[in-house]
């Protein structure tokens, strides 16, 4: 899935997980919308002649919803596109910092250059030091938070509704959850895309130093020298060596002697040809250590950003996509298997059990309701698990949780299933018997549950099967807590 894709995926994500009232999209239109996108990327993938993936699903999938959102939101629009500031600035930053350079030497004396010339020296250190940091940096350990600045080459390609405009506020909730996803998933993408952009800086810097100081000697002559407070000829001439010893050595160039340095102290009269000489040996440093290097570090940053974008890293075994994806194959679409204890499931409940696994599991996902298990008694299941996401346990928040009964029963019905279990409770009966005083009595014995399940290692969840919809959060959190349990 490339960055554009998963942007729209994440962004599909952000608002269905926020809107759970079901004020953006109603089930009805979620479930048409997978519809579609199961239609659609079934037909794309039959013209490309290869197998419907859960990526191409969500794509599609994500581009209905999307444009749902905007059809009854008009602003939507503007919200959900990317601005292009990274590409911009991508392009006029190097820009910029080869203007600079070619302004770097121009401060100062025109006719007079110093061979201690200090933007160019710091130029060179300064990229030195980066270096060394480039091959110390593995050695510290990773921060924890994206920094700043990846936090703004992030930002510069999030969509312009997380701009200083206002949109409809629970709209905007699900924009704050996306930034903060997309922010440290795009932590990498954007490491890659800032290093690219500062390399080809610090390279344009050092170009335009270049092509400066080869302009500027066509139209002046250049008079070399040089002056110190601190330093002598011989240390003049050693610390030149050293600067100038990868192009000497590399290219053959020739360096000064000492006896050039001497004679090119300020105010002595300038040596011939000294300028050019100059010239020669600093351009040839700056492409060397400098311009090259930066170049190539530009390329591998270039070629890392190109492959996080194409394969932009999103973990799709996250319940939320697991349910998307579970109906693309109706003969492995997921079931929720519910073992009932000691509980009568009427026709209302039974479709309230059905609605919680079409919205946790999918449309195509089936309920495998087990017969109810007399008090006392021990579970039933069948011999195969083929299918089965999570096995739960119901219970009715009207009984008192019991060691010796709906102890057992969770014990025995763990070991039995291969997977983890998780404990529903459904407090409907009990409120419609409890009337006016279900509020207290009701959050005392929701607490009594909660420690028995605890004691036992099994989540719990207080489900309210007349009105799955109040409690949808909770019960999503349970059931993918069983559904991710080995």
């Amino acid at each position: 899935m490339d960055e554009q894709a998963a942007r729209d995926v994440l962004l599909m994500k952000a608002i269905e997980t926020t809107d759970q009232a079901r004020q953006l999209l109603s089930d009805d239109d979620r479930m048409y919308a997978s519809r579609s996108a199961r239609e659609l990327a079934q037909w794309a993938a039959a013209e490309k002649k290869q197998a419907l993936t859960p990526e191409l699903f969500l794509q599609k999938r994500a581009a209905q919803v999307l444009g749902k959102i905007a059809e009854r939101i008009p602003a939507a629009t503007g919200f959900f596109k990317s601005t292009p500031w990274a590409r911009l600035a991508a392009l006029l930053l190097p820009v910029l910092a080869f203007l600079c350079g070619a302004l770097a030497d121009r401060i100062g004396d025109p006719h007079h250059v110093n061979l201690l010339s200090a933007p160019l020296l710091l130029m060179v250190l300064w990229n030195l030091l980066v270096y060394a940091g480039l091959l110390l940096w593995p050695l510290f350990p990773r921060p924890t938070r994206p920094h700043p600045l990846l936090a703004t080459v992030s930002g510069m390609t999030r969509p312009a509704a997380l701009r200083p405009r206002r949109p409809p506020q629970l709209l905007a909730t699900a924009l704050a959850r996306f930034s903060q996803e997309w922010l440290s998933l795009a932590a990498p993408l954007s490491a890659a895309r800032a290093k690219r952009i500062l390399h080809l800086c610090a390279a344009g810097l050092a170009l335009g130093a270049v092509v400066s100081l080869y302009l500027r000697g066509i139209l002046a002559e250049y008079r070399a020298g040089w002056e110190s407070t601190f330093l002598d000829a011989a240390q003049v001439h050693a610390l030149l060596s050293l600067l100038f010893r990868p192009v000497i050595s590399l290219l053959g160039l020739q360096g000064f002697s000492l006896e050039q340095i001497q004679a090119l102290q300020f105010p002595q009269a300038a040596v011939p040809a000294s300028g050019a000489q100059w010239v020669h040996l600093y351009a040839a440093t700056l492409l060397l250590l400098v311009i090259l290097p930066r170049v190539a570090l530009a390329l591998v940053a270039r070629w890392k950003e190109r492959r996080l974008a194409a394969r932009f890293p999103i973990d799709l075994g996250q319940p939320y996509f697991r349910r998307l994806c579970a109906g693309l194959d109706a003969a492995a679409a997921a079931v929720l298997r519910v073992c009932p204890y000691s509980y009568g499931m009427d026709e209302r409940r039974r479709a309230g059990l059905a609605q919680v696994v079409r919205i946790l599991l999918g449309d195509q996902a089936k309920l495998a309701l087990a017969p109810s298990t007399p008090y006392g008694d021990e579970p039933q299941l069948p011999s195969t698990e083929a299918g089965v996401a999570v096995t739960a346990a119901l219970f009715s928040l009207s009984a008192t949780p019991e060691q010796e009964n709906h102890g057992v029963f969770l014990d025995k019905l763990k070991r039995a299933s291969a997977r983890g279990i998780v404990a529903l409770i459904d407090e409907s009966a009990y409120l419609e018997r409890l009337g006016a005083q279900a509020a207290v009595r009701t959050a005392e014995r929701i607490a009594l549950w909660r420690r028995f399940c605890e004691q036992h290692q099994t989540p719990a969840a207080i489900v309210n099967l007349l009105a799955p919809q109040g409690r949808m959060d909770e019960i999503e959190r349970v059931l993918n807590s069983g559904i991710d349990a080995p």
